[in-house]
């Protein structure tokens, strides 16, 4: 993630990078947030979302 000055960042979604707004969470280079809309809406813990994707995985089997 790339934090401009104006309160907006580039984010990566695996590879197809967006501007979104960040005026709804204290963000930081390196987290990982939840986007909806163009607006990251909550800051999400990284093994979270290893194991949320785990699960997914598993389900999709």
């Amino acid at each position: 993630m790339q934090i401009n000055n104006e309160g907006s960042a580039i984010v990566d979604f695996n590879g197809i990078r967006r501007e979104v707004e960040l005026g709804l969470v204290n963000a930081k280079i390196g987290d990982y947030v939840l986007v909806h809309a163009g607006y990251a809406i909550k800051v999400i813990n990284e093994e979270d979302v290893k194991d949320e994707l785990k699960n997914f995985i598993k389900s999709l089997k």
